[in-house]
């Protein structure tokens, strides 16, 4: 549920009436009026919405009042023609400034594309700005509902811990970052609406409605093996490996950090809901990550079988 205040003193509370009229079928959204000496009484909202008409506040003192210590979203109806004055207004950390009077519907979809920003941006990874697994889940059964055919490719790093272990959590983060930035140079284009997203850690999935998911993951591959050396030491480079030392205090050799991509060819007829797509992709990527270096192995479903044999028995191989 999200809470939205209007801060708005006019008696006949118009602007009230009529955006709860529009916004009756919200049920997810809870508006309600307030004074401006209520700020401090009420609990946090997600967003607060002032009518600088009716308001006994200056309006840099009531949004200072809001946004003190929080991160309220504002929007400021103001009826000035003062570009200057909407200038200041804007300058004080408010998102939205809307001329008033104005059609309550454009006040409406303000609030509502407000609301789903925040959901979104709540939702996405702060290293990455990829959006996380609940909108992963929602992208695949989407396109399940839609019977559409798709490409679902799973991504994760190989070596990434004794990467992180030997130079550090921070340069770890900018080879996340880095992953990320090529991903979706390859996967996301304004022809197809391809998906990618960020599940956490070293891990991303992609979504890839055309055809060329064999040439996306070549190119992900190529331009990844070419930008990692920058971040390695010259000695490491020239030995083709690091040296990490194990709980026993033994040093053991790591390979250079390269990237496992699981492909799975998706369609409703394949496939019945998100799980087992997940189930799939992990068995493809598990499959991947048993071959030396960067590489890509496709679930066709002809040859599922097959794959899943592979990935169990080299499972058990990896556990003797």
């Amino acid at each position: 549920m999200k809470k939205v205040y209007l801060l708005d003193e006019d008696k006949d509370g118009k602007l009230l009436k009529s955006l709860k009229k529009i916004m009756k079928k919200e049920k997810n959204v809870q508006l309600e009026s307030i004074h401006a000496n209520e700020i401090k009484e009420k609990d946090t909202p997600d967003m607060c919405i002032i009518n600088e008409e009716y308001l006994s506040l200056d309006i840099k003192q009531a949004v200072r009042k809001i946004k003190d210590n929080t991160n309220v979203l504002t929007i400021v109806l103001s009826a000035s023609d003062d570009e200057e004055h909407i200038l200041d207004i804007l300058k004080n950390d408010v998102e939205i400034c809307l001329k008033y009077p104005t059609n309550y519907h454009i006040i409406y979809y303000t609030i509502m594309n407000l609301i789903k920003l925040l959901n979104k941006n709540r939702t996405v990874s702060p290293l990455t700005g990829l959006p996380g697994n609940n909108q992963i889940q929602t992208e695949m059964q989407e396109r399940l509902d839609e019977g559409k055919k798709f490409a679902m490719m799973y991504l994760d790093l190989d070596n990434f811990k004794a990467y992180n272990d030997t130079y550090g959590f921070s340069n770890g983060d900018e080879i996340i970052k880095l992953t990320a930035k090529i991903i979706t140079k390859y996967v996301l284009n304004e022809k197809d609406k391809n998906f990618v997203g960020h599940i956490g850690g070293d891990d991303f999935v992609a979504l890839v409605e055309s055809e060329n998911y064999e040439e996306i993951c070549q190119n992900i591959i190529a331009e990844f093996d070419k930008s990692i050396v920058n971040y390695f030491s010259k000695e490491d480079i020239e030995r083709g490996y690091i040296e990490v030392e194990n709980r026993k205090g033994v040093i053991e050799p790591f390979p250079l950090t390269t990237i496992s991509i699981g492909v799975v060819e998706v369609t409703n007829e394949k496939f019945k809901n998100t799980l087992e797509i997940g189930e799939a992709g992990a068995a493809v990527k598990h499959l991947a990550k048993t071959i030396w270096g960067s590489t890509y192995v496709i679930d066709r479903r002809k040859n599922r079988e097959e794959i899943f044999d592979k990935a169990n028995q080299n499972k058990l191989n990896m556990g003797q």
